[in-house]
């Protein structure tokens, strides 16, 4: 990654938040545009609507949290290596919440914890971090309706994206 915008060093050197928002960067410049976007969540299972709206409402909400001096892009790429201004929502405590299992969450805990973690006044955030979790249960949860904390922890680094993806990819080649 040579280019000064796009500069987010190796992937061992990334945070992992930056690690999360990388697998969106489908050609790896440290830009993520919602096409990519849109890519990366068609790569990871979900349908044409849903990585639609996805792609308009991330980038829309992190391209100008994220870009590089004061000029907004009509594009709105995200910077991954800017991605750390654009945290927004919850600050999530599992085990406070997980009633159920110990490990893991059902939708009415998860639902729990939304609510009762949100950051007085950062609305936006609230909607973001509420479509986010979602989204992560409808594709994420195990047969018995648990979200598992290895899967969230997963998510964080973006390791959880890359298998979804290589587990799609072998499953459309099996006849």
């Amino acid at each position: 990654m040579a280019s000064s915008s796009s500069d987010v060093g190796s992937e061992g050197e990334m945070t992992p938040l930056q690690k999360h928002v990388a697998f969106f960067d489908r050609n790896k410049d440290g830009l993520v545009y919602p096409w990519e976007t849109y890519q990366g969540f068609r790569a990871i299972g979900c349908g044409v609507a849903l990585s639609s709206a996805s792609a308009l409402l991330i980038n829309g909400f992190l391209g100008p949290k994220t870009r590089l001096g004061t000029c907004p892009s009509p594009l709105l790429p995200i910077y991954v290596k800017n991605i750390q201004k654009g945290k927004h929502g919850i600050r999530g405590d599992l085990k406070k919440h997980a009633h159920t299992n110990p490990n893991a969450l059902t939708s009415k805990e998860l639902n729990e914890m939304l609510k009762g973690n949100r950051i007085p006044r950062d609305h936006s955030g609230w909607v973001a971090a509420w479509t986010e979790w979602k989204i992560l249960y409808l594709l994420c949860k195990d047969k018995d309706g648990l979200l598992q904390k290895e899967t969230i922890r997963a998510v964080y680094d973006g390791g959880l994206f890359v298998k979804m993806e290589q587990e799609r990819a072998s499953s459309k080649k099996k006849p």
